[in-house]
């Protein structure tokens, strides 16, 4: 298992960049994740797989919500995703390989593969083949992490000397509709942690209290948290995480 580095405890970390659409930053892009840079801030981002297998820098499974087209990601090459301009901003969707290029090892790059399968099960492992390739040679601090626990045991296979998380949250039904019951009750207790070779999991604010972190904290894992939106939100996410996951405000430098 390889140790996260110290900046993921430290650094508050920009969730999807420090994206604001009025800015003309929308999340996930290049230009909030280059703010968050000028702003010494940690940076958090997904994957999705394109058709053609490449790891590209998107939230969402369609591309309706974040951009003017319709359809899932994974239906259009990476060369086409680039050129569908991101709303609220001039630019299309990157890659992974670009955003590497740009944050160049300067802040800590939290990077999320998204589950592709649906339910949370057994991965061919395309998008993690994707994202080992791109992380091969980068020299920054970096870590991956997954809801989906074995996505996280595929990268403990192609790329070991990364640090690896899973995230994790209560797994209710209203947040969860899609996912099968015994899916979600197991998921909630956090099984897979040891055998992924897990360091860190990165928790839902609003379930910071659970058992299970608190034994997992106990036995030396990091905390993270998403997504925090407030000093507030913030200020009482810190008495159990060892650090946040941000969006809607600026939070304080650690000193």
């Amino acid at each position: 298992m390889s140790a996260l580095p110290d900046g993921f405890r430290r650094i508050p970390l920009a969730h999807r960049g420090l994206h604001d659409k009025a800015q003309g930053r929308p999340e996930n892009s290049r230009a909030g994740i280059a703010a968050a840079i000028a702003a010494g801030y940690g940076i958090e981002i997904d994957l999705q797989l394109s058709r053609d297998n490449r790891a590209m820098v998107f939230h969402d499974y369609d591309l309706g919500r974040l951009t003017p087209e319709k359809g899932a990601v994974r239906q259009r090459d990476a060369a086409d995703l680039a050129q569908i301009p991101l709303l609220g901003g001039d630019e299309g969707i990157p890659d992974l390989p670009t955003i590497l290029t740009l944050v160049a090892g300067r802040v800590p790059l939290l990077i999320e593969l998204k589950d592709q399968q649906g339910q949370m099960g057994a991965s061919c492992g395309t998008l993690e083949a994707a994202t080992a390739a791109a992380l091969a040679g980068y020299a920054g601090p970096v870590a991956v992490m997954s809801f989906n626990p074995d996505m996280v045991a595929q990268m403990a296979k192609l790329a070991p000397e990364t640090p690896r998380g899973i995230v994790t949250c209560a797994y209710t039904a209203e947040d969860w509709p899609l996912l099968r019951s015994e899916t979600r009750a197991r998921l909630r207790d956090i099984p897979d942690y040891d055998a992924t070779g897990a360091c860190f999991v990165s928790h839902d604010i609003d379930d910071l209290n659970a058992p299970r972190v608190d034994a997992l904290r106990a036995q030396g894992a990091a905390i993270l948290c998403w997504t925090v939106r407030s000093p507030e939100a913030e200020a009482e996410a810190r008495k159990r995480a060892d650090n946040i996951t941000f969006e809607g405000y600026l939070p304080d430098h650690p000193a």
